[in-house]
């Protein structure tokens, strides 16, 4: 059934009866035999769907055992991979016998190669471009750098723009291929071409296009920004076809090749001054193999005439990104915190970052601004953002607490501030408490609460409360004068000792 299969597939693409015994598949007798009942059949015609195993045998029958010459096509993808690695046949025919136990002989081997020798390739052609019309960017392997800080080798890429008419570049040493990488190569590109051509073809980095579609492709959000800014077409090569941007490819293979061997680099300033120095002088100079020009003559003489201006206020350099406002009204962005009205909690927002700036968005609206940070861990956060709650709480610190006292009497002054300066817990939260009694008892009963719960050394929450829920804070004090005078000089440790000269008298 393979056998007929091919056949048949190969009577569709329009080859002869000859060229398909040359394969050693059938005889020519065979092939037209299979040929007149296909064509009854409708198989020959390309809309129609080469039928299925069982039809096949139905009209043509079973097939017969494959000549020993026809044992290598299972094998036919393997063989074609070893060929193309530029494997000998010998090889190849040790290899089939010992892998796949393979019962045919080394001149089937070599018959097989030699048809490959022949095969068609697929044909291509030269995309044509005019002055200030195409870019083509690209990414590629960078020279390794020693970091001065850490002692660690850092891996770095090189950004390339082509200008597809001159073949004039500009190249830059990065250490990542983010999308604020990206848009600062574009932004320096620009300045050092000064201009802009109408259309950069990229391939499908995440950078840049976020989903890769061959139809369809979606430009990242921040990029899009920045053609809208520029005035240039994003133009995407199709998936896993670079191709269509030979031009940077070839690019970035001889910036490998010619720049970055047998030389050294003191760090990232270094390296691009090497760079920057090398594309004006060797690359811009050079006799280019298609155009048969120096770049650099065909950019200053024709192309650079053809560029768009750059605009009078560039885009800003932002990246969007999508985040989550987390319940403590916070969003994190490159591990830096910032906060958000709190209505907003658990929902997705946009965030734009640029160099200054990060503003949120919610639904297309604005809902927040803050500065940009960038030591990490660090958090910008903004009290009209906090619920109620959340805001009274963090605005009654202790310096509050300590003014409401004093406002309220100088005994509830005494216990708060008591109660701020112990060594052992923290009672901010029953500062907070005692103060806030005087919402329904007022501040001259709160106050002389403070003062008895002094008087019995027990300067607490549960005690000032109770004292004013039993109505008690004005009730006489027990032996209060003695009390009074003992406070002036009592210095010792004990709670309930008294001084023995005192109990005397």
């Amino acid at each position: 059934m393979y056998q007929y299969r091919q056949i048949i597939f190969r009577l569709r693409s329009g080859e002869s009866m000859r060229s398909i015994a040359r394969t050693k598949l059938a005889d020519r007798k065979t092939i037209r035999r299979i040929r007149s009942i296909a064509k009854k059949q409708g198989w020959l015609d390309i809309n129609n769907e080469i039928p299925n195993d069982e039809i096949l045998a139905k009209h043509l029958g079973h097939p017969k055992p494959l000549p020993k010459s026809n044992l290598l096509f299972p094998h036919q993808a393997k063989i074609e991979e070893w060929y193309r690695q530029g494997i000998q046949a010998s090889t190849i025919h040790i290899t089939l016998q010992r892998q796949h136990g393979f019962a045919g002989g080394y001149s089937s081997v070599q018959r097989f190669i030699k048809n490959l020798k022949n095969k068609s390739y697929d044909v291509t052609t030269i995309l044509e471009f005019k002055p200030g019309e195409c870019a083509q960017v690209d990414f590629g392997l960078g020279p390794k750098l020693i970091d001065k800080v850490t002692g660690e080798i850092v891996k770095t890429w090189i950004f390339v723009m082509v200008l597809a008419w001159s073949r004039h570049m500009y190249a830059e040493v990065v250490l990542r291929q983010d999308v604020e990488t990206w848009l600062g190569c574009h932004r320096r590109a620009f300045c050092f071409f000064n201009g802009v051509t109408k259309k950069i073809v990229i391939d499908n980095a995440k950078c840049a296009i976020t989903n890769a579609c061959y139809y369809d492709p979606v430009v990242q959000r921040a990029y899009a920004e920045y053609a809208e800014g520029y005035g240039f077409i994003v133009s995407p090569c199709p998936p896993r076809d670079p191709q269509k941007k030979g031009r940077v490819e070839s690019g970035v293979k001889y910036v490998k090749k010619n720049f970055v061997p047998l030389r050294t680099f003191n760090d990232l300033t270094d390296a691009n001054k090497q760079l920057m120095h090398w594309i004006l002088e060797t690359a811009g100079n050079r006799i280019h193999g298609t155009t048969r020009a120096k770049p650099l003559n065909l950019f200053e003489e024709t192309e650079k005439l053809f560029l768009k201006s750059l605009p009078d206020n560039p885009p800003e350099s932002a990246v969007w990104a999508k985040v989550k406002l987390h319940s403590d009204c916070h969003v994190m962005f490159l591990k830096c915190r910032y906060s958000a009205p709190y209505q907003f909690v658990k929902q997705e927002l946009w965030l734009r970052a640029s160099e200054t700036t990060i503003r949120l968005y919610h639904e297309n609206i604005l809902i927040a601004v803050h500065p940009r940070l960038f030591k990490l861990g660090s958090k910008n956060t903004l009290e009209e953002h906090l619920p109620a709650n959340a805001l009274a709480y963090s605005m009654q610190d202790s310096q509050w607490c300590l003014e409401k006292a004093k406002k309220i009497g100088d005994h509830c002054e005494q216990i708060i501030h008591k109660l701020l300066t112990d060594s052992v817990t923290d009672y901010l939260r029953a500062a907070q408490g005692i103060i806030g009694l005087h919402k329904k008892f007022g501040n001259e009963r709160l106050d002389a609460a403070c003062r008895r719960a002094l008087v019995f050394q027990s300067p607490r929450y549960k005690t000032v409360k109770s004292i004013l829920q039993k109505g008690l804070e004005y009730a006489p004090l027990p032996e209060q004068d003695a009390f009074e005078g003992l406070a002036e000089t009592y210095t010792g440790n004990g709670r309930f000792c008294r001084d023995t000269s005192k109990l005397l008298q």
